[in-house]
């Protein structure tokens, strides 16, 4: 597998962190009505069901976001994250 530039990698992190909140987002609403949405305090949420949607979209984003970089530093070697180069082990 070739070396991927930083910026194919954030690429590879935000697409497929959109897919997954567009995903999200469908599974969500087609059981959740937004003009039901409560804040924690009981209050009503004073937005259009759009600017939910949009906001609820961002969020899932976000997550998703977060959670498939975290994967791709989980699987970067240490020598690329150290900048170091790899020790040479000798083969017994």
């Amino acid at each position: 597998m070739g070396e991927m530039t930083s910026g194919k990698r954030w690429m590879s992190v935000l697409w497929s962190a959109f897919l997954v909140a567009a995903v999200l987002e469908m599974l969500v609403f087609a059981f959740v009505d937004p003009a039901s949405l409560r804040w924690l305090n009981g209050e009503a949420i004073e937005m259009s069901a759009r600017a939910v949607y949009s906001v609820a979209f961002f969020v899932f984003w976000a997550v998703s976001g977060v959670g498939a970089a975290l994967a791709l530093l989980l699987v970067r070697p240490a020598n690329e994250i150290n900048r170091q180069p790899p020790l040479d082990v000798p083969m017994r």
